[in-house]
C-alpha cells in the first residue's frame, strides 16, 4: 500500500521527533528518579480553617522556557473560572510563582504554607512537583501537582494528569471484553518507553487481559524496523489478538504502525491499542495501520463546554492542560462546600468529582482515576464505542 501524502507528512513529522528523542528521555529519567518524602505529623490529613479555603497555585512564571508563561497564565486563568463558579467567598487563591524548577517550587511551596494555606494547586513539572511536595511534607497541607508522572505520587502528593496507567487499564479492560484478552506491549528502549511498559503491565491485573509478552526497539526508523520482524514473529508465536503500541503520532507511531501493518500485523487478527490520543493531530487518523485499532480519550462534550466557556472568557482557546486547574479547584470547591477539611480522606472520596472531561477519582498511592472514552479508528476517523462512564460503579472502573 502506497502511503497518502498525509501519511509520509506523518512519518516526516515523525522522524524529526525521534531525532529529538535523547533530550526528552534526559528530562523523563531525570523526573522519574524523584522521591516525595513521607509526610510527617498528620501527614495529609489537610488544615482546617474559617472562612474561604486558602489555595496556592504554584505556576511557572518566571521560567526561562519561552512557553511557560503562556502555560502558566492559562492555568490561573482555568483556576480563576473555576473559583468563580464556585461563588464568592468559597475559595481564596494566591498566586505563587515556581521559575519552573525544583528550587523555585520548593521555595514557592514554603511561602505557601508560612502563609497559611491549606493547600498547594499545582506546581507543573514533576520535579517542582517533588520538591513541593518535600517541602509541604510536615504540614499536613496536600499538593495537586499538574503532573501524570506516577514517580512522584504519594504521600501528600497527588498527580492531577491523566496517567498512562489509567489510559492502559481502560483500553485493556475494554479490549478484553471485545475478546481481545492476549495483547503484546511494543516500547521503545528508551526511559519513557520502559515507563509505558511498566504501567501496561501493572494495569493488566483484574482486566481480564494477559500480557503475551514485551518486545523493544530502538528509538529511531532503523531501530523500529529492525525490531518489527521479531515483533511479527513474537505476536504469532505467542496467540497475541492485540498489540499495544505506546508510541506518539509525533514520534514512532506513525512509522511502526505502518511497518507493522505491512508484515501483516494488525487489523482484525492483531488489533491495535494506543497508549496515547491518535486523534492529535486528526491527520493521524489516516495513517493506514491504526484503522480499526482503540485509543482512548476523556468526554469530547464536557471538555468542549470547558474551552468554550474559557474562550468567551478570556477571549482565546486555554492551554490543552488547563483544565487540570480547572478540575483541581473544582474538586477543592466540592469538599468546602460539605464544610469539610480539603485533605488525604476527603481528597480520596470513593464517589470521586465532576471534572472538565468526565468523572474522576484521587487514589490513596497519589494517582487517579479519570474516566475516559473509548474510541475506535473506523474510515480515517475516530468514533467511540464505549463512552466514558459517568459514575464509579459502572464499565469502566
Amino acid at each position: 500500500m502506497r502511503p497518502t501524502a498525509i501519511v509520509r507528512n506523518l512519518i516526516g513529522r515523525a522522524s524529526g521527533g525521534l531525532r529529538r528523542a535523547a533530550t526528552v528521555v534526559v528530562a523523563t529519567a531525570a523526573l522519574a528518579a524523584c522521591n516525595v518524602a513521607a509526610p510527617g505529623g498528620s501527614g495529609a490529613g489537610g488544615v482546617r480553617g474559617d472562612g474561604a479555603v486558602k489555595v496556592a497555585l504554584l505556576v511557572p512564571y518566571g521560567s526561562s522556557r519561552g512557553s511557560d508563561t503562556t502555560v502558566a497564565r492559562s492555568l490561573e486563568n482555568a483556576a480563576r473560572m473555576a473559583a468563580a463558579d464556585l461563588g464568592a467567598g468559597s475559595v481564596e487563591i494566591e498566586v505563587y510563582p515556581t521559575q519552573g524548577t525544583a528550587g523555585g517550587a520548593s521555595a514557592a511551596a514554603t511561602r505557601a504554607v508560612q502563609a497559611g494555606s491549606q493547600v498547594i494547586l499545582g506546581p507543573l513539572y514533576a520535579d517542582n512537583a517533588a520538591a513541593a511536595g518535600v517541602a509541604a511534607a510536615g504540614s499536613g497541607i496536600p499538593v495537586l501537582s499538574f503532573s501524570n508522572n506516577t514517580a512522584i505520587a504519594g504521600g501528600n502528593v497527588w498527580v492531577l494528569g491523566n496517567t498512562f496507567e489509567n489510559t492502559a487499564r481502560r483500553l485493556l479492560q475494554y479490549a478484553a471484553g471485545q475478546g481481545r484478552n492476549r495483547v503484546l506491549v511494543t516500547h521503545a528502549t528508551d526511559q519513557a518507553g520502559q515507563v509505558a511498559r511498566e504501567a501496561i503491565q501493572a494495569a493488566a491485573r483484574g482486566t481480564g487481559a494477559q500480557i503475551t509478552g514485551a518486545v523493544p526497539y530502538e528509538l529511531s526508523q532503523a531501530g523500529i524496523a529492525s525490531a518489527v520482524p521479531t515483533i511479527a514473529e513474537q505476536a504469532r508465536s505467542s496467540g497475541s489478538n492485540a498489540v499495544f503500541l505506546t508510541g506518539n503520532t509525533a514520534g514512532d507511531l506513525p512509522v511502526i504502525s505502518q511497518l507493522l501493518s505491512e508484515t501483516g500485523i494488525g487489523g482484525e487478527d492483531f488489533r491495535y491499542l494506543g497508549l496515547t490520543r491518535w486523534d492529535i493531530p486528526a491527520d493521524a487518523l489516516q495513517l493506514p495501520g491504526l484503522q480499526g485499532g482503540y485509543f482512548a480519550l476523556p468526554d469530547q462534550g464536557a471538555i468542549q463546554q470547558f474551552r468554550t466557556r474559557y474562550s468567551a472568557r478570556y477571549g482565546g482557546a486555554p492551554h490543552p492542560i488547563a483544565n487540570l486547574a480547572y478540575d483541581g479547584m473544582a474538586a477543592i470547591g466540592a469538599i468546602a462546600a460539605r464544610g469539610q477539611t480539603v485533605g488525604r480522606n476527603t481528597l480520596t472520596s470513593r464517589a470521586g468529582f465532576a471534572g472538565t472531561g468526565g468523572v474522576f477519582r484521587l487514589r490513596g498511592d497519589g494517582t487517579i482515576d479519570r474516566a475516559l472514552a473509548v474510541a475506535q479508528v473506523v474510515n480515517r476517523s475516530a468514533q467511540v464505542v464505549s463512552p466514558a462512564p459517568n459514575s464509579f460503579g459502572g464499565a469502566g472502573f
